[in-house]
């Protein structure tokens, strides 16, 4: 299925890009992680498991279990703290 991928804050920085339409095979948002990380480059660092890291299904703040769906939008960003 395709869906957009967006990235936010030093996610983006480390990735070098703020978004990205692609294909899966993943039926939820653990599966596309773990895509994401087996791809070459930074990903495997910056989303590797362990790692505090936020995901959104269609702007909504989601767990790895989510359901994707055709056309969906998916939002990776490290947690945020402020003061």
């Amino acid at each position: 299925m395709k869906i957009t991928v967006r990235y936010f804050a030093s996610i983006r920085e480390a990735l070098g890009t703020g978004s990205e339409s692609l294909e899966t095979q993943a039926t939820n948002l653990a599966q596309l992680r773990d895509e994401l990380i087996a791809r070459p480059g930074a990903a495997a660092e910056v989303l590797a498991r362990g790692r505090a890291v936020r995901l959104a299904l269609n702007q909504v703040m989601s767990d790895e279990a989510a359901l994707l769906t055709e056309g969906c939008e998916v939002a990776f960003f490290p947690p945020v703290t402020g003061g």
